[in-house]
């Protein structure tokens, strides 16, 4: 009686110890998989790289060399758009005068010699607006202007126009005054004087008849002298009659 329930129990625990085993040897290739996969991936293999990506990544190929294989990124690269759905994000290629775009049907920087116009990327700008090399987009312009460097900022004006603060002027405003070789206005430079020196001694000039009678002086020297058309500097200079002491 008791030989058929020993048997049992030795058949059970070696079918046990079989299923642990199977389980252990699943677990083990399973953690060896998940280590060979690039980050992000939720599956991969060697040939292709990643095959899935984990929640909120973006699916991408990359050319290596010959053969593209599969990597997840947190955001697209240059050149390219993401896309969501409910299954998968993948990155998606921008049209090829695009350099960079929010979709497809919008871009947000273009290529040299493309410029950028309300989302699409256009080789010349519509008439008023200028062609912006730096920004590489179509900026509204100053009146007068034929270069901006930003958007209502000029950076060279019309050959007949006065340059001042990005922008263009047929006559420059107050507190400057033009520069007619260069074509700009420049700041207004009003003249500055230092004190009175004391007043010197008298002296009796020859054209003075008058018997003890003479001249005094004093002075005061200029410290910064006016630009051409400030105002110009007060006199720095002054005499007055003076009564020569008998020694």
């Amino acid at each position: 009686m008791w030989l058929p329930l020993l048997i049992c129990i030795l058949h059970f625990t070696n079918l046990t110890k079989g299923l642990g085993n199977t389980t252990i040897i699943r677990y083990r290739r399973s953690s060896s998989v998940n280590k060979l996969c690039p980050v992000g991936c939720a599956s991969c293999s060697a040939l292709n790289g990643c095959l899935s990506c984990k929640p909120r990544l973006f699916f991408h190929l990359e050319l290596d060399g010959m053969r593209q294989r599969g990597a997840c990124l947190s955001s697209c690269p240059w050149g390219h758009y993401g896309t969501r759905s409910p299954h998968i994000n993948t990155c998606a290629r921008c049209k090829e005068d695009c350099a960079f775009c929010f979709s497809e049907s919008f871009c947000t920087r273009c290529h040299p010699s493309h410029f950028l116009f309300r989302g699409k990327c256009v080789k010349s700008c519509p008439h008023g607006l200028t062609s912006n090399t730096v920004l590489r987009e179509c900026t509204e312009c100053p009146v007068g202007c034929e270069a901006c460097v930003r958007r209502k900022m000029c950076g060279r004006c019309r050959a007949d126009l006065y340059f001042l603060h990005g922008q263009c002027h047929l006559a420059c405003p107050s507190g400057s005054e033009p520069d007619v070789q260069l074509m700009q206005c420049v700041l207004q430079v009003h003249c500055e004087v230092g004190d009175w020196t004391d007043w010197g001694p008298c002296i009796q000039k020859r054209s003075t008849r008058t018997y003890r009678r003479g001249e005094e002086t004093r002075t005061r020297q200029v410290l910064r002298s006016p630009s051409v058309y400030a105002d110009p500097c007060p006199h720095v200079s002054e005499f007055r009659k003076c009564f020569i002491t008998k020694r």
